[in-house]
């Protein structure tokens, strides 16, 4: 579908051309100022907001300018805090994003693309088809959006970002990088790069291009299992980015950057584990400076045939990377009764 107008979208300005522009029809340099404290500070998503500005001047923006803006479409409330919603974009497709709350931290777990074209086997959104990516600035809306939840609901700022909803961010990574840049900035959201984390299916030349870009922000491979065999039966995009060119291109970002680096690994019943897959997530985890690996129990989609694991194969599991010195962490799911949880995403009704 086509984007809704050809004209420029007034985000997609930095403030100099923004200054330029008032220039151009007469105005005053500060208004531009004015006009980007609106868009990326104080959140505004019309021009109609903007109401330091005459109503006259409001009116000549919307003229020139188009202001497409995430709209939150519906919302759902887990019986465990979790806050689903499911936003608009401006022309009409729809993408999800969850408020995770715990005692120390709310955090928002963000899409990157209009479903995704990857096809991993144990994912809702690798069921759909990749429709577009999202802008920068629909990133950035989503972000804002689930923060005033929190403050709605919750009366607390979000303290944490992870781009583990629906798309493969390194697919996306201008945009990415871009959302990023305005979340961290001090003109926009203000929030320390430390608190982002952005996982990616295994994209080795984008790792790779992350550490050449010197980024801030954390960084999570989703695993799943630890030799290729498995993962390409689950995870095509293994075929063409092996666990070796991973590993190589992992340590790469870690020299470049010195971030953090964090595996995580969904448990598969009689799939990825027995004794010999937590063998071989303890060899490969000792190639990557890798600060932690996050065991997370599967979430079964109408999709997949996939199911989770018995309580006690969980634990020797867990005991026997424990056991190996791997700094594990067993996730709980959360948002399970509103398909909120790791790889429900997919635009239900």
């Amino acid at each position: 579908m086509a984007k809704t107008t050809e004209k420029k979208n007034i985000r997609h300005l930095s403030l100099s051309e923004l200054e330029e522009y008032f220039g151009s029809i007469g105005d005053k340099k500060f208004r531009a100022k004015q006009a980007y404290e609106w868009i990326w500070q104080k959140h505004a998503h019309s021009f109609e907001e903007m109401t330091n500005l005459s109503k006259e001047l409001r009116q000549r923006l919307a003229d020139d300018f188009s202001f497409p803006a995430l709209k939150v479409d519906a919302t759902q409330y887990s019986a465990d805090g979790t806050v689903k919603s499911r936003f608009r974009t401006s022309d009409n497709h729809m993408v999800e994003g969850v408020l995770i709350p715990t005692d120390e931290r709310k955090t928002a777990c963000v899409s990157s693309q209009i479903g995704c074209s990857l096809s991993c086997k144990f994912c809702a959104t690798g069921y759909m088809d990749r429709k577009r990516n999202l802008d920068y600035d629909e990133i950035y809306d989503e972000v804002v959006l689930i923060n005033q939840q929190s403050q709605r609901v919750y009366e607390k700022n979000l303290s944490n970002i992870v781009f583990m909803g629906m798309g493969e961010p390194l697919l996306n990574y201008k945009n990415v990088l871009k959302a990023i840049e305005r979340i961290t900035s001090p003109d926009g959201l203000g929030m320390s790069p430390r608190r982002i984390t952005v996982s990616t299916a295994g994209v080795a030349k984008m790792i790779r291009q992350l550490g050449d870009d010197k980024v801030k922000f954390k960084l999570a491979l989703s695993l799943h299992a630890a030799n290729d065999k498995k993962r390409n039966e689950i995870m095509p995009i293994n075929e063409s980015n092996s666990i070796a060119a991973l590993v190589e291109a992992l340590n790469y970002f870690y020299k470049q950057t010195g971030n953090e680096i964090t595996f995580e690994y969904i448990l598969f019943r009689d799939f990825n584990d027995s004794k010999q897959d937590a063998d071989e997530l303890v060899k490969l985890y000792r190639q990557v400076p890798a600060d932690l690996v996050n065991i997370i129990e599967y979430n079964p989609i109408e999709q997949a045939l996939f199911s989770k694991p018995e309580e006690d194969v969980v634990e020797l599991f867990m005991q026997h990377l424990e056991k190996n010195k791997v700094n594990a962490r067993l996730r709980r799911s959360r948002g399970k009764d509103i398909d909120a949880a790791c790889g429900q995403l997919a635009n239900k009704e």
